[in-house]
């Protein structure tokens, strides 16, 4: 289960941090990174901090762009320090372990990304709005101030534990809206194509203003992705669309 789990890290500053990630995640047997635009990689520092975890960085994935790391993905979920203008679901560590787990439990080979963002500033609010989830450590609020690497080892020993006990126990309750029996949920990338696609026919038929756009994309964008809808859903969505499309032509 751990193996289908993406840690994608953004824009790293450090790579002694990101040396650091990989040693807490193969401490909760976790293998699987990806460094989007990271500042300098491979790097000496970034071995030396790993302490012995070298296959995770010599299997290291280096992207351009976000949107590459999560590609595939049925679940993301997005590490945020503070509450952001515009409120998204919100989890606490345990809590998006335990969704990151049910997704993975299906027959399927599901992937979940877990994404950090940099040292200084964490993710920018665009970055976050392309997770299903936002989850914040609950840290001292007198001293907030966590390394990059120890948010990795957070979230990466919750991932353990709820898959550890997953296997201890039957989940006998009925499948929840979003993950269906029959049907997958759609991956990240099917996502975006079908918000980039609706943000171009709002503007066609003239209901957003790409000089005032406000927060109206940002707004649809949680809407969808609270309703996480399966492949088919984003299919009739995307035709809806275009009929759309046609009919103003």
């Amino acid at each position: 289960m751990l193996d289908r789990v993406r840690i994608v890290l953004v824009h790293t500053t450090l790579s002694a941090n990101i040396g650091s990630a990989a040693r807490a995640m193969k401490t909760m047997g976790l293998s699987r990174l990806v460094l989007v635009a990271p500042k300098e990689f491979p790097s000496e520092d970034a071995v030396v901090l790993s302490s012995g975890a070298t296959d995770v960085l010599d299997n290291a994935e280096v992207v351009s762009t976000l949107d590459e790391a999560i590609a595939g993905c049925r679940l993301v979920v997005g590490t945020s320090a503070r509450q952001r203008h515009l409120p998204w679901p919100l989890l606490n560590p345990r809590e998006a372990a335990a969704q990151a787990v049910k997704e993975l439990s299906g027959e399927g080979q599901d992937e979940v990304a877990l994404v950090f963002g940099r040292e200084d500033r964490g993710l920018t609010n665009d970055e976050l709005h392309k997770c299903h989830y936002h989850v914040h450590i609950p840290t001292n609020p007198d001293f907030s101030s966590l390394n990059l690497a120890a948010a990795v080892q957070v979230l990466a020993y919750e991932m353990r534990f709820a898959s550890l006990s997953s296997r201890e126990t039957v989940d006998e309750e009925a499948p929840h809206w979003g993950v269906c029996w029959d049907v997958k949920g759609a991956t990240a990338d099917d996502t975006e194509r079908l918000f980039e696609h609706l943000e171009k026919v709002l503007i066609d038929v003239e209901f957003l203003d790409p000089e005032k756009p406000r927060h109206l994309m940002s707004r649809l964008r949680r809407l969808i992705l609270r309703a996480r809808p399966d492949d088919i859903e984003v299919n009739v969505l995307r035709g809806f669309l275009s009929a759309i499309e046609k009919s103003v032509r």
